[in-house]
């Protein structure tokens, strides 16, 4: 259930979004896709929910090309998600790690609170879970 970045290329971006759902189904992750839910100061919707493990991993799609500004701007929509998962957090009491899956390769990082994974990495990323999130301190 793997694929390289280039055979991802034609994909639009809700189709990106779809191959991260499949591939987390695929590790036997129960997924809430395109979840959206309230809290008393507003809306929010995180593009998939995945718990299995006996962690809840809070995943958003990043199909960015190759901008000058990419980098600020994933920094930027990093702190966005981390308080999306926050608040997943607060509403269902489950703790939330967030995770950005980007198209292009950033290398493995961790930025603003949360876990940056290149879509050529997921697979390995989902196969060692337990490891990265040890040695990012989760």
């Amino acid at each position: 259930m793997s694929m390289t970045c280039d055979g991802l290329e034609g994909l639009t971006w809700q189709e990106f979004e779809e191959y991260i759902r499949d591939l987390l189904e695929h590790h036997d992750f129960e997924v809430q896709f395109r979840k959206v839910f309230r809290t008393p100061e507003r809306g929010y919707q995180i593009d998939v929910v995945a718990v299995g493990r006996g962690l809840c991993l809070c995943i958003d799609g990043k199909k960015y090309g190759r901008g000058r500004h990419r980098s600020s701007s994933l920094k930027g929509q990093a702190k966005l998600h981390y308080e999306r998962c926050l608040a997943h957090e607060r509403a269902f009491g489950i703790r939330s790690i967030p995770v950005i899956v980007s198209w292009l390769d950033d290398s493995l990082m961790y930025e603003n609170g949360c876990i940056f994974v290149p879509i050529d990495r997921l697979n390995d990323f989902l196969l060692n879970l337990k490891a990265y999130l040890t040695d990012m301190g989760f």
